[in-house]
């Protein structure tokens, strides 16, 4: 597979530019979805369809060969956390084999020893990979409920704290933010795509509250990260991949100690206001 970066030029976004100034802004205080401008790949789209199903045989290859054999030696053995470094040399593995490579802005934002929630926008499965492998932090990540029914995927998750949250039901989507909390407390960070669900390409989705609710009741700084490109390398319903690389920038933590409940809207503003300031730079 070709694995030079894909020449890029600028296509007209599908609604008003966020560069707007007034609009933006009031986008942003009212929680509204952002529509940023859309790059498109001038390769050719048989070979992105190409290299979007390599990508797919590459994942069931790791799922099956190395996942498979395992999740049932550790769970023989009672070694269930043994699979985190595997899993973490297999988000890469997974990215290098899509053609992507992640550059990393922000890491000296981060304290030693310090637990973070790590928010961030969502266009792409490849955001999951690389939030999970490069952000710096040993972390658990909430996940789709739909992703445990992916055969050895669904049963791994739990091996490295992936909870699956039914958004559908307010009830469920809670517990699963009190076990997202108890990991927490095991000295985990954790990683949250605030969305809810993958945007298209352009678009930043109104945030939901979990994210901001587990940060005020752990006390944890808040890290907003804004993930770049991935929407153009592999976006949601383009069913295409290229070659690229993934921007993924960690922005200055934003503290939630003293935060109430009544305040949270307030702090859901000041994160997705500065991940939305990052995807509006050209």
């Amino acid at each position: 597979m070709d694995q030079t970066a894909p020449v890029l030029e600028h296509s007209e976004p599908t609604s008003a530019s966020p560069r707007i100034g007034d609009e933006f802004e009031l986008a942003l205080r009212e929680n509204k979805k952002l529509a940023f401008p859309v790059e498109k790949s001038n390769k050719s789209p048989i070979l992105g369809k190409l290299r979007y199903w390599w990508c797919w045989v590459i994942a069931s290859a790791l799922l099956l060969f190395v996942g498979l054999p395992a999740l049932v030696f550790l769970w023989l053995i009672r070694r269930r956390l043994w699979l985190y470094p595997l899993a973490l040399w297999g988000a890469k593995a997974w990215l290098n084999a899509c053609g992507a490579k992640v550059k990393v802005h922000g890491l000296e934002n981060l304290k030693d020893g310090e637990q973070y929630v790590f928010i961030s926008n969502h266009r792409s499965y490849l955001d999951t990979a690389a939030l999970f492998r490069y952000a710096g932090r040993r972390m658990g990540l909430v996940g789709k409920k739909e992703l445990l029914k992916v055969p050895v995927l669904g049963q791994g998750m739990h091996f490295v704290n992936i909870i699956a949250i039914d958004r559908s039901n307010p009830e469920r989507a809670r517990q699963s933010m009190e076990k997202a909390r108890r990991v927490m407390e095991d000295g985990y960070s954790f990683g949250v795509f605030a969305e809810g669900t993958r945007a298209m390409p352009g678009e930043l989705l109104p945030f939901k509250k979990g994210a901001f609710h587990l940060a005020v009741q752990t006390g944890r700084p808040i890290i907003p990260i804004a993930i770049k490109n991935t929407d153009w390398m592999m976006g949601k319903r383009t069913g295409v991949a290229y070659s690229g690389i993934i921007e993924m920038t960690l922005l200055p933590p934003i503290e939630t100690t003293g935060i109430t409940d009544s305040e949270i809207s307030k702090l859901l503003e000041k994160t997705r206001a500065a991940i939305a300031a990052v995807l509006n730079r050209d």
